[in-house]
């Protein structure tokens, strides 16, 4: 990026099932962060909504939606990014973009999704809509069975990744019970996501119902602004040291799926932009829609070689307590996934946390995050830096 451009406020509904609507849930996260930032809604010059959609509700024409927030935003230019399951980091790059262009001071970025009244079937079947579908085997493939292919994938590669995966699990649970916006305050022991049983089944082999994030609705919300701009006088700000993007082939059969090679380059970048390395992190907010993705992040993000992502556990690494947490919100495996809402709910979560209103979560003296959002398998790969600079 050309200029310096800060976070300076965040919303964040409860994740869960929720009885409000999309309109509902949109328009309370974006009140929130335009509250937080204590901008006049008027002087927001462009707003971007995350939303995937692919039928889960009649809402097609979502983006303006969010001007029910507040009658000076009407006339504001309203657009919709949709990028799979990143489709609320498309929506902080493309306000990121408006900003770097010249053609907005002040942005709002908010992500919603309305995902469980349907039967769980269809929500599935309209997720797997984001898979290549113009091969009958890859179409065929539901994500939980994309990403049991991951997991046997690394156990033919590098020996079997069920212990780890578990472990993943029980520490993001346990993390979540921290967060009073999280979908489940329900901590699950490390033995209980170890073991099929009929609480823990199986979901698609090898994955067990504790390796797969939870069907939610919910909406985040953050304000950008550049520093010339409302950055200016902000009581917080959080700068955006790098935001890089990455997009992959769409077919499986065309890459090896579990490189990860598009998620390690995009946080490659970010780290190269920022001027820094994964040792400076104090925290990240990854993509564990299942747990094997968490464990492949880990070896993306450069905290284990290849193939020893485990490694990370091991050491207490990424535990609450360790030298570079990872979801301490509870990640999409407790916290939640409303599709949409999922890049900015990192973001949002990451900013309270480098301003120091993180609660219950906070990491103590947190300087540096970073926030992956990932579209598909491994397609769409978001990878954002974030500074604190005035907490």
């Amino acid at each position: 990026m050309t200029q310096d451009i800060f976070i300076t406020g965040s919303g964040h509904t409860r994740f869960g099932r929720l009885e409000d609507t999309l309109e509902g849930m949109i328009v309370e996260a974006a009140r929130e962060a335009l509250e937080e930032a204590r901008i006049p809604p008027a002087d927001i010059d462009a707003v971007f909504l995350g939303h995937f959609n692919s039928g889960l509700v009649p809402d097609g024409f979502a983006s303006s939606l969010i001007l029910q927030a507040h009658p000076d935003l009407r006339f504001k230019p309203a657009t919709r990014c949709e990028n799979a399951c990143a489709s609320g980091a498309a929506a902080l790059h493309a306000g990121l973009n408006a900003i770097t262009a010249g053609r907005a001071r002040n942005v709002l970025v908010v992500g919603a999704e309305k995902m469980p009244h349907p039967p769980t079937a269809d929500v599935t079947a309209a997720l797997a809509g984001a898979g290549y579908q113009n091969d009958a085997a890859e179409a065929a493939l539901s994500f939980p069975q994309v990403f049991a292919i991951a997991a046997g994938q690394y156990a033919d590669r590098y020996g079997d990744p069920m212990d780890a995966m578990a472990r993943i699990a029980a520490k993001n649970h346990e993390n979540a019970m921290k967060n009073p916006l999280a979908h489940m305050h329900k901590p699950l022991s490390h033995e209980f996501c170890r073991e099929v049983s009929d609480k823990n089944p199986l979901i698609a082999p090898p994955l067990r119902l504790s390796d797969c994030s939870l069907v939610t609705d919910g909406a985040a919300a953050i304000v950008l602004s550049a520093a010339d701009a409302h950055a200016r006088d902000a009581t917080a700000r959080v700068r955006i040291a790098a935001a890089e993007h990455v997009s992959d082939y769409l077919p499986m059969s065309r890459r090896d799926f579990v490189a990860f090679e598009g998620p390690e380059r995009a946080i490659r970048r970010a780290y190269e932009t920022a001027g820094i390395t994964v040792d400076d992190l104090d925290f990240a907010e990854v993509h564990d829609c299942f747990t094997p993705a968490e464990l492949l992040i880990y070896e993306a993000m450069g905290l284990a070689p290849k193939g020893q992502g485990a490694r990370a556990l091991d050491d207490g690494r990424v535990h609450a307590d360790g030298r570079t947490p990872v979801n301490l919100s509870g990640g999409l495996k407790a916290k939640g996934h409303p599709v949409g809402a999922t890049g900015v709910s990192m973001n949002a979560l990451a900013f309270r946390q480098l301003t120091g209103r993180a609660g219950d979560m906070q990491r103590k003296g947190a300087e540096w995050g970073l926030t992956f959002n990932m579209g598909g398998a491994a397609v769409a790969n978001y990878a954002t830096i974030l500074q604190a600079d005035r907490a």
